[in-house]
């Protein structure tokens, strides 16, 4: 990634926050609803979960005002145990750390310029019933004096699969990336094969999706739209398998299992995911930054 931006891109940044803002919103909203629906199984009696919202920030090393976000979390609710739903926009200059990152992933003339801004929106869902499966979506742009790029995607992480269910995540996310080229779908589900893969256990932390980072056609204008589907594909993937695994009885057999894959599920994000990493380093909110984490987990 060699691009020499140069200019600050104002009116894009404003737009790409403000799209990660509304893609937020609609999440939300149709998270809550799904905790309306009345049920049958052992968390009906529960009332409907709803977000708790509470505004993030980061400060930059001398205390000055560098962005921040919404953070907004359900706990305890009829279908989702844990969900956070985080959208955030910062700024400032990266340490030598973050400086040594970049410059190895491509981004030329960051020791002589450590500018920065970032804004994007990042979800994980962790489920109350173990045969409906959690989910992770993410997006963002990100900018620096000498470079601009995209990256996210959303993968699938059941305790129990389904077949079907699988094919249905894929099948959606396909039909939102093909208006863009045929080449998109088969890089972008590689991709996230790739990263989502634990070396350590040596295995992936669930059944995929699509993903990708650091990209930059050249065409701003083509790769916001390229993102934008990549969240419009969220909802119509997720939400059906959810309503349609909601009501399955489930054993205490099966919340172990639950419990077990929500252990490989924190070591993947604790030891390997570089928006966690990205986040620590840069001072933003660490509650924020970890609330990908699930609420219970085991490790046998």
């Amino acid at each position: 990634m060699t691009t020499d931006v140069a200019e600050p891109m104002d009116t894009e940044k404003s737009r790409a926050a403000g799209w990660f803002r509304e893609l937020r919103d609609e999440i939300v909203a149709a998270f809550e609803r799904l905790e309306e629906a009345p049920g049958t199984g052992p968390v009906a009696d529960l009332p409907p979960g709803r977000f708790e919202v509470t505004e993030t920030t980061r400060q930059s090393d001398d205390g000055s005002d560098a962005g921040g976000g919404l953070m907004s979390v359900m706990r305890g609710g009829r279908v989702f145990e844990k969900v956070g739903v985080n959208v955030s926009t910062v700024f400032g200059h990266l340490g030598p750390a973050a400086q040594k990152a970049m410059a190895a992933r491509g981004v030329p003339g960051m020791e002589s310029d450590p500018r920065f801004w970032a804004s994007g929106i990042s979800l994980v869902a962790h489920m109350q019933n173990p045969h409906a499966p959690a989910v992770h979506m993410n997006t963002r742009m990100f900018w620096t004096p000498h470079a601009w790029w995209f990256g996210g995607g959303s993968d699938l992480n059941p305790c129990i699969e389904y077949p079907d269910d699988t094919a249905h995540f894929h099948a959606t996310q396909k039909a939102h990336l093909d208006p863009h080229g045929a080449a998109f779908y088969p890089k972008l589900k590689a991709w996230a094969d790739e990263y989502f893969f634990i070396p350590h256990r040596g295995r992936a932390r669930g059944v995929g999706g699509i993903f990708m980072d650091d990209h930059h056609s050249g065409d701003w204008e083509a790769d916001f739209a390229l993102t934008r589907d990549i969240g419009r594909a969220f909802l119509p993937a997720y939400l059906p398998l959810v309503e349609k695994r909601r009501e399955t009885p489930w054993t205490e057999g099966d919340k172990e299992i639950q419990l077990v894959h929500r252990g490989l599920y924190a070591e993947y994000n604790l030891v390997y995911d570089r928006g966690t990493k990205f986040g620590l380093t840069t001072g933003h909110d660490a509650n924020a930054v970890l609330m990908s984490l699930p609420p219970m987990a085991k490790w046998i």
